[in-house]
């Protein structure tokens, strides 16, 4: 009697378990999830031998890659084409109509720049494009070695002249200066991101600022035409006039 109670108990809980088990087995499948392909993987078949909390996993997003240059470095940040003049998207500023002047005065497509190279200007400049490229260049290749993390690094050039329909060195009857067609900018300072001012008129002769700034006029030499500072005559004892024309010897620095 024993015998028989236990096999009719077992066939009871194998009647009412069955269909539980079934019914688990045909859990339906999520559906995949916009913009995948592939199939979810099962972890487990749900089975009458199989724990009643197998489930079905969902593909992980793969990682993004990290942004990275063609050498492999940190990729950087670069600037938009809006707000940059003559092609070149770090030089800052914004074309003006052309200037017509008087004795050889004018220019035919003038920018006015506010920035080049990261490095703002402290007041607009009116210049031709090669000129904004070249200053662009030495900024970039000869101002920003030279100074380097000096007082966290360079973040302002003092303009003290660009355009101006006058001859030179303001010297009446002299020929038209290189700032009357636009080829010309003075510089007087350059000025650290701490606050610091490397000025070429009281730091020319420093033993510091001195050798900084005879780093900076030498560095010039070469991308502009012509280099003028405080040993080349007594109208630049306070600034540096840098100018793009060119001369059949070379770059004249002084």
């Amino acid at each position: 009697m024993r015998a028989r109670a236990g096999i009719t108990l077992a066939l009871a809980s194998a009647c009412i378990a069955g269909p539980i088990w079934a019914q688990m087995d045909r859990s339906p499948i999520p559906l995949p999830r916009p913009g995948t392909t592939a199939p979810l993987a099962r972890v487990a078949a749900v089975t009458a031998e199989a724990s009643p909390t197998a489930y079905f996993a969902s593909p992980l997003p793969k990682p993004r890659p990290k942004l990275r240059s063609q050498n492999g470095q940190a990729a950087q940040l670069s600037y938009g084409k809006k707000g940059s003049v003559c092609g070149v998207s770090d030089i800052r500023g914004r074309t003006i109509s052309a200037i017509r002047g008087k004795a050889g005065c004018g220019i035919s497509e003038p920018v006015e720049i506010t920035e080049v190279a990261g490095v703002r200007l402290s007041t607009p400049a009116i210049v031709d494009c090669t000129t904004a490229k070249t200053l662009r260049s030495w900024v970039e290749n000869g101002a920003k070695p030279t100074i380097g993390r000096l007082g966290g690094g360079l973040a302002e050039l003092k303009v003290a002249a660009s355009y101006a329909c006058r001859p030179r060195n303001n010297q009446s009857g002299a020929k038209i200066s290189e700032h009357g067609k636009g080829h010309a900018i003075d510089i007087s300072a350059l000025t650290l991101r701490n606050g610091k001012s490397l000025n070429v008129l009281t730091g020319w002769d420093q033993r510091v600022d001195g050798k900084l700034l005879r780093k900076l006029h030498s560095s010039a030499c070469g991308p502009f035409g012509t280099v003028l500072g405080p040993e080349s005559d007594r109208y630049h004892r306070d600034h540096f006039h840098f100018d793009t024309a060119r001369y059949r010897a070379g770059s004249y620095c002084r």
